[in-house]
């Protein structure tokens, strides 16, 4: 039997998860035969999903267990680090529909998904869902509205056939219908509407999420989920009070970056080898959770739910005076190492089992593919990612001061279902 890839995108973008069904493109044209026609499943979408309270929990706790798990694999190298892994997670969720046998448990074990299929993806369907609804009447860091948009769409071949089974679940659970597109006649035009698709749904902070050559004529298949992120801080920095100040690096030299100061009532902690800061957004829905490590390496390699669940618990209500530098941060992942690393490696080998895609088989994945952008300033924060995978075939405490002058770790969290959507990490604020 020939495998053919299969490719999966996942990307940082504007959220269709309030948005209608899967639906015909605007011409009506749902021709499976026939390029740039939308085919549905007959399915809604299910905007008010009946999911136990502790599936919500488990789905959160495994897919921070997961974030952690891909950081100690991505975190590895050195620089500066940012990455969705709420982004990765949805991504290969949608892929893990399809999975069978040992591919399904290995991806299971690897993504840390402990539920079944069946209250798996009902699970992240309230999840997206309940995502979609913050920040109602906030305001984002460009002076417009607060957005966390999540997206989700397939490309598949022209005359493919699909399991009906399949576009179901991704209708149901993920508002994903099927695009249709040439990989095989025109791999080009392919490869650009997707990109556009993704730069669209970021605000075009993700740009060719698909690199030449990540199309090929065996493709069949690729999956996409973007989130795009843009708030206001609920206590922003003057800009007035910015200026140049020294950042620590690694090796102990130093760089003059531009420094914000300000001074507010948040949550501060302190532990064992580290200080941390949870920085609220407009709303009070979201927010970022610095961590000052005194040695990054160390904190670093200890870093598990279990360490992460004690800085949150050390947080409490504190007046902080506070510098941060001004940062912006760009990544590209290649995945298929860490998820291998993670004990997924037969999800891209020919031992691959996507028999649940196509009724068939004959599929494996060949790429999955990451970009992520954030910029901090004094008004707030903007970030996106996208992943894409290719298949073919009480009494007031005394004030706090904390300066972010040397390498620290940062994660932005939604607090009521406690979803980690971004982790980052700042060696060096200059570039």
């Amino acid at each position: 039997m020939v495998l053919l890839p299969f490719s999966l995108i996942f990307a940082g973008c504007v959220s269709d998860a309030t948005g209608p069904a899967p639906q015909p493109s605007p011409s009506g044209c749902s021709d499976p035969d026939t390029a740039g026609c939308v085919v549905a499943s007959d399915k809604q979408r299910i905007r008010e999903p009946d999911v136990p309270e502790a599936d919500a929990k488990e789905l959160a706790s495994g897919n921070t267990d997961f974030a952690l798990e891909l950081y100690r694999q991505v975190g590895a190298g050195p620089g500066n680090l940012f990455y969705s892994p709420y982004s990765v997670s949805s991504a290969l969720a949608m892929t893990y529909a399809g999975a069978r046998g040992e591919t399904a448990e290995q991806m299971a074990r690897a993504l840390r998904f402990t539920l079944p299929q069946e209250r798996l993806h009902p699970a992240f369907n309230a999840l997206d869902l309940a995502l979609a609804s913050r920040g109602d009447g906030a305001e984002g860091q460009d002076g417009e509205g607060f957005r966390l948009n999540v997206a989700n769409a397939i490309w598949g071949q022209v005359g493919s056939s699909f399991a009906p089974s399949f576009l179901d679940v991704l209708a149901e659970s993920y508002g994903a219908g099927l695009h249709v597109v040439d990989f095989v006649q025109a791999p080009g035009e392919a490869r650009r509407i997707i990109n556009g698709w993704v730069a669209e749904r970021t605000e075009d902070r993700i740009k060719d999420i698909l690199p030449e050559g990540a199309i090929q004529p065996g493709t069949r298949l690729v999956l996409t989920n973007a989130i795009y992120f843009n708030a206001a801080w609920q206590f922003p920095f003057e800009e007035e009070e910015t200026a140049p100040g020294d950042f620590t690096l690694a090796d102990g030299s130093t760089v003059s970056v531009p420094m914000m100061t300000g001074n507010a009532q948040v949550r501060y902690g302190e532990g064992d080898g580290y200080e941390a800061l949870e920085m609220p957004y407009d709303g009070g829905e979201l927010s970022m959770v610095l961590v000052l490590p005194s040695e990054l390496g160390g904190f670093e390699a200890g870093l598990d739910r279990e360490r992460l669940d004690g800085v949150l618990a050390s947080l409490g209500s504190r007046s902080v005076t506070m510098t941060l530098p001004r940062f912006e941060i760009e990544s590209t992942l290649d995945l298929v190492p860490p998820l291998t690393e993670l004990g997924m490696p037969i999800a891209f080998s020919d031992l691959a089992d996507f028999s649940g895609i196509n009724g068939q088989g004959g599929l494996t994945i060949s790429d999955v593919l990451h970009k992520a952008f954030v910029t901090v300033n004094e008004a707030g924060t903007e970030a996106a990612a996208a992943t894409a995978v290719v298949i073919g075939e009480t009494s007031a405490p005394e004030p706090a001061t904390l300066h972010f002058d040397r390498p620290f770790l940062f994660l932005i969290r939604d607090h009521a279902s406690g979803a980690i959507l971004f982790v980052g990490r700042v060696v060096n604020p200059s570039g």
